[in-house]
């Protein structure tokens, strides 16, 4: 496996991002001794009784989360952000062909939860972060106290899958340069300042390093038949017996997951209870958009189920 690594300069100076870069190697040995690198960001407590997990999508990275993270510290969590493999400061393989869905939750999984060993975990995915996080649920729930699925779901494959997404399927696959930072921005309500989208460009020095977000779309179960149609399915059947709290935490304007917090609602049983919120102003990447509100969001959500 080739591996491509992003130069540390790229990541010199972005706004709002100063968080020190902690890393893991994971997966077999690539040669010389040398295995894949994924970087997180492990701010607030160490000891903090929560653990707050935010898993980022496409084509994003941890620095999604940058105005979320200070929040959650404040009010005493340890957050945990990484960088997908492919993504922001982690290594990215250059053959596309090594980004399969099976291996993205498998190098989360050893990541996550066999190095860094985390348990109590609150889950926030997004988007990806979501289809990812939510089979780690599937397959360690009792590492997980509580999720936060937000613009995300799980597909099988089984389901229609809306127009938006097959749009955003293929444009990605046919445009000659991926516009990362402009995708971000064609997925917020709000304006972003260049040098907002100028760091989001900054984990990909040229399309060579983009093959995993050139990918991602296609991973996506669209199929009954999908190669991680089955095990998805799995995961649901575990989520149709998680009773422990689950919120959802949409948006009021995203085209791509309208509607798909009412699967959740419907057969997940620790969605019972709980008042879940609809975020107001925001479109595919809320956390952008409003992210100060979606990170009061999960602080209460935090404190009322503890």
């Amino acid at each position: 496996m080739e591996i491509l690594r992003t130069p540390d300069q790229r990541f010199e100076g972005l706004p709002d991002y100063d968080f020190d870069p902690h890393y893991v190697e994971i997966g077999p040995d690539q040669g010389g001794g040398r295995r894949l690198r994924m970087h997180y960001i492990d701010a607030g407590p160490a000891d903090g009784r929560e653990t707050v997990l935010l898993l980022h999508g496409e084509p994003s990275w941890s620095f999604l989360y940058r105005h979320m993270i200070p929040m959650l510290t404040e009010a005493g969590c340890r957050v945990v952000a990484p960088d997908l493999i492919g993504f922001g400061r982690s290594d990215k393989p250059a053959d596309r062909h090594d980004y399969t869905y099976a291996r993205h939750v498998g190098w989360l999984s050893e990541a996550l939860l066999d190095v860094l060993g985390l348990s109590g975990i609150t889950l926030f995915g997004q988007d990806w972060g979501g289809l990812l996080g939510l089979r780690l649920v599937g397959e360690h729930p009792d590492r997980f106290r509580r999720v936060v699925a937000a613009n995300t779901g799980l597909p099988t494959g089984d389901d229609r899958i809306t127009d938006a997404f097959l749009n955003w399927q293929r444009f990605s696959q046919e445009v000659p340069e991926l516009p990362v930072g402009q995708i971000v921005q064609a997925g917020t309500v709000s304006e972003l300042p260049p040098e907002v989208v100028a760091a989001y460009d900054a984990p990909f020095p040229d399309e060579s390093f983009k093959e995993g977000a050139r990918q991602f779309p296609l991973l996506v179960p669209t199929a009954p038949d999908d190669p991680a149609s089955e095990d998805n399915r799995r995961a649901w059947q575990v989520l149709r017996g998680f009773d422990r709290p689950f919120l959802c935490a949409f948006s009021d304007s995203d085209p791509i997951t309208k509607g798909s917090d009412r699967r959740f609602l419907s057969e997940v049983p620790g969605t019972k209870g709980v008042a879940h919120t609809t975020i107001e102003g925001a479109g595919h990447f809320l956390q952008e958009d409003k992210g100060a509100d979606v990170a009061r969001a999960v602080v209460g959500f935090v404190a009322t189920t503890g």
